[in-house]
């Protein structure tokens, strides 16, 4: 019996050239990158229902946004049926392939794409 795949996910930001080693590429943004043709950004999904809803990403630009408190309401939307079974998808392609989560946040350690590379190395139940 082969031992299980330990999955490859990376943060990219969906500006930086695509490369060959990118895997399956997912763009985890809820809105279209600013100024990027969608034949250049070769994308091979976009899970909407990934994203922060647009009152959160609002709230969390906003002048109360803080990181902590919309990492925890992030979550809360993270679980969500509709959600978990897009976490799920990732999780499946990641034990299949690499897969690269883009984003075009300057900076993906206080953005979303932080709280969904933890949710994906979550075991599930």
């Amino acid at each position: 019996m082969a031992a299980a795949r330990t999955p490859d996910i990376r943060v990219r930001r969906v500006y930086d050239t695509p490369s060959p080693d990118d895997g399956v590429r997912v763009l985890v943004d809820r809105l279209w990158p600013r100024g990027l043709a969608k034949t250049d950004a070769r994308i091979d999904e976009w899970p909407k229902a990934l994203t922060p809803s647009t009152e959160l990403r609002r709230w969390y630009h906003g002048p109360d946004g803080e990181y902590e408190e919309f990492r925890r309401r992030y979550e809360a939307e993270l679980a969500a049926p509709e959600a978990a079974a897009a976490l799920d998808r990732l999780r499946d392609l990641a034990r299949e392939d690499t897969v690269t989560l883009l984003t075009a946040t300057k900076d993906p350690a206080l953005s979303h794409t932080s709280v969904l590379l933890h949710e994906l190395d979550r075991p599930t139940t």
